[in-house]
C-alpha cells in the first residue's frame, strides 16, 4: 500500500480534496492518505465545517500556523512539514491551489525527493479524481 501525505490549509482545498480523498478511500488496498492541515485557514467556519460537511477524516497533523506575513508563515510551515515528511515518509504528497500551504508543502516535499502531485481548480468530476488516483497508485506520473 502506497501512503499519501495530503497537505491542506485553506477552505477551497478541503472542498477540491473531498472528491479526491473519496476515491483515495475508496481505492482498497492501494493507498492510504494521511492529512495535514497546516492550519493556515483556522476559524471553525473556514475548516472546521468542512470535514464534517463532506465527510473527510480529520487531520493526523494538525499545525496551527497562521497569522503573520506571508513568509513567515510559509517558513514555519516548511520546517514543520519537513518534520512530518520525514516522520511519515509518504511515496507522494499531494498539494491543492496556490497558497502558502501548497508551496511550503511543495517545497518541503521535493527536498526530501518526494513525488509532488498538484490539482488546481477546475476538478469537479468524480471520473477525473478517479483517474488521478489510479495513475497514483500504479505509478504513473
Amino acid at each position: 500500500m502506497k501512503k499519501v501525505l495530503t497537505v491542506l490549509g485553506a477552505r477551497p482545498q478541503f472542498i477540491k480534496a473531498s472528491v479526491v480523498s473519496q476515491a483515495i478511500a475508496s481505492s482498497g488496498d492501494l493507498l492510504r492518505e494521511v492529512v495535514l492541515h497546516t492550519g493556515q485557514h483556522f476559524d471553525a467556519n473556514m475548516s472546521e465545517i468542512f470535514f464534517g460537511d463532506l465527510g473527510m477524516a480529520r487531520p493526523a497533523h494538525q499545525l496551527s500556523i497562521h497569522g503573520g506575513p506571508h513568509g513567515e508563515m510559509t517558513g514555519r510551515m516548511l520546517i514543520e512539514i519537513e518534520r512530518i515528511l520525514l516522520a511519515e515518509r509518504p511515496d507522494a504528497v499531494l498539494v491543492y491551489g496556490d497558497t502558502n500551504s501548497t508551496l511550503a508543502g511543495a517545497i518541503a516535499s521535493v527536498k526530501q525527493h518526494i513525488p509532488v502531485a498538484h490539482v488546481e481548480g477546475g476538478i469537479r468530476s468524480g471520473d477525473v479524481a478517479r483517474e488521478a488516483v489510479a495513475q497514483l497508485a500504479s505509478g504513473s506520473r
